[in-house]
C-alpha cells in the first residue's frame, strides 16, 4: 500500500507552478485508478485566462458523498540557488521533506489519498469518497474549482460534505480549523489633478494635497469591530503611484490601490458603496475615481456543528488535542465549495508555505493522513447532518 509520503514525494518532483499541471495530476490519476476510483481528467478554458488541468475522482456511487478538495499547483520556487535543495526534488532530510508545495498543498493531497487507500482496503465504505483536484488555486483562480464543481454538479454529483486540505495548523499539527474565511476585496482610487510645472502651482492643480485627508478616511473609523465568528473587517492600502519620473512636474494623477479583508459584516456591494461614500466625502475639489476588481472571494462560515465536531474527534484522536476553529487567514477554494455543500479545512502546519526551503515533517505528514483516515471512519460509521 502506497503511504503519504512516497505520494508526496511523487507529486513534489513534479514542477507543476500555476498554471502548468507539471504532471502531478496525471500522476494522482494512476494512483486513483489502480484503486478502483472512476477519474476524470477535465480541462477548462476561458478567454484570457490559461488553460487548466483538473482532476475529479469517486468511489463509491451512493450517500454519504465526503468531497476531499485540494490544488496541486504551486507558486514559483524563486532562485532555486537560495534552497538547500532543489525545490522540486522532494527532498527527505533531518525528519523532513522538502520542496515547493510541500505545506501548500501537496502533502495535505497525499495524506488525503493515503487515507482513502487505506479505507478501501479495509472494505468498501458506506458511501463514497471524492477528490477534487485542481490546477488553478495558487492562479486566477477561473479554471479550476469553480469551474470542476459546475461540471460535476452538471453531471449529477452531489456532495454532503467537503475537507480543503490547506495547511490551516499554526504551530503544531491539528491546533486550527477553518470553519469559514473573511472575503476579499480589491479596488483603486485614481484622484484627478491638473498636471503643471512646480515653480507655477496656480496654473495646476497637485491632488498630493488631497492624499492626506483621504488616506484618513479610508482607515477611520474602522470599518467594523468584528463578530464572534470573524475579526474585524481591515483596509490596507497597498501602493501609492503618481507615475512622475520627473522632480519639476506637478503630478496630473495619483493612484491609490487597496485591498480589504472583509467579514459577513459586509457583502461587496455594501462595501464598495461605503468607500465610494467615504471617497466622495473628503474628495473636496478634486475629481476621484473609485474602481473595484470584480470579487469572487465572499466571507463565508461554516457554522460549528456535528462535522466541525467530527473534525474535531479525530484531531483529538490522532493528535491528542481539540483544534480552535478560526476563519482568519486568505482565501481559498472553499469560498467556492461553500456554495453546494459544508466545508472546513484541515491541513498541515503552514509556518513555510512560499517560503524557500518550504517542508513539512514527515511525523506530522503520516500523521495527518491517519487523521483523515479516522474522519473517513467516523463520517461513514454516524454521517452528520451539519
Amino acid at each position: 500500500m502506497i503511504d503519504a509520503l512516497t505520494i508526496a514525494q511523487g507529486l513534489l518532483r513534479c514542477p507543476s507552478v500555476t498554471p502548468n499541471e507539471g504532471g502531478a495530476l496525471r500522476y494522482l490519476k494512476e494512483i486513483l485508478d489502480a484503486a478502483g476510483f472512476a477519474t476524470h481528467f477535465v480541462t477548462f478554458g476561458e478567454s484570457g485566462a490559461a488553460d487548466v488541468d483538473n482532476l475529479y475522482a469517486r468511489f463509491g456511487k451512493r450517500a454519504p458523498h465526503i468531497a476531499f478538495a485540494g490544488h496541486t499547483d504551486v507558486v514559483p520556487p524563486g532562485d532555486a540557488a537560495q534552497w538547500r535543495f532543489d525545490p522540486f526534488s522532494g527532498e527527505i532530510a533531518d525528519g523532513m521533506i522538502w520542496g515547493r508545495g510541500a505545506a501548500d498543498m501537496k502533502g495535505g493531497v497525499a495524506a488525503a489519498v493515503a487515507a482513502a487507500l487505506r479505507v478501501i482496503e479495509r472494505g468498501a465504505p458506506k458511501g463514497s469518497i471524492a477528490f477534487l483536484i485542481t490546477g488553478d488555486e495558487e492562479g486566477a483562480a477561473v479554471n479550476g474549482t469553480v469551474k470542476l464543481l459546475e461540471w460535476a454538479h452538471a453531471r449529477g454529483e452531489r456532495f454532503d460534505h467537503c475537507i480543503v486540505g490547506e495547511p490551516t495548523s499554526r504551530r503544531v499539527l491539528g491546533d486550527t480549523i477553518k470553519n469559514g474565511r473573511r472575503g476579499s476585496l480589491s479596488g483603486m482610487i485614481s484622484l484627478i489633478g491638473r498636471q503643471g510645472h512646480v515653480a507655477y502651482p496656480h496654473l495646476a492643480q497637485n491632488p498630493a494635497r488631497g492624499l492626506a485627508p483621504l488616506l484618513e478616511a479610508l482607515y477611520a473609523p474602522a470599518l467594523d469591530d468584528g463578530t464572534p465568528d470573524f475579526d474585524a473587517s481591515n483596509l490596507e492600502v497597498t501602493s501609492i503611484d503618481v507615475g512622475n519620473t520627473a522632480t519639476n512636474v506637478i503630478p496630473a494623477e495619483i493612484r491609490i490601490v487597496f485591498n480589504i479583508r472583509f467579514n459577513d459584516l459586509w457583502t461587496p456591494a455594501s462595501l464598495s458603496a461605503e468607500i465610494r461614500r467615504r471617497v466622495a466625502k473628503e474628495a473636496g475639489v478634486l475629481r476621484a475615481d473609485v474602481t473595484f476588481q470584480p470579487c469572487n472571494a465572499e466571507a463565508f462560515l461554516t457554522p460549528g456543528g456535528a462535522f466541525t465536531e467530527m473534525a474535531g474527534d479525530a484531531v483529538a484522536a490522532i493528535a491528542g488535542r481539540r483544534p480552535e476553529l478560526s476563519t482568519n487567514g486568505g482565501t481559498s477554494d472553499a469560498r467556492f465549495i461553500r456554495a453546494y455543500c459544508p466545508v472546513v479545512e484541515l491541513g498541515l502546519v503552514g509556518e513555510t508555505m512560499h517560503a524557500v526551503d518550504e517542508r513539512v515533517a514527515i511525523a506530522d505528514l503520516d500523521n495527518l493522513s491517519r487523521i483523515y483516515e479516522r474522519l473517513f471512519d467516523l463520517y461513514f460509521a454516524a454521517p452528520p447532518s451539519s
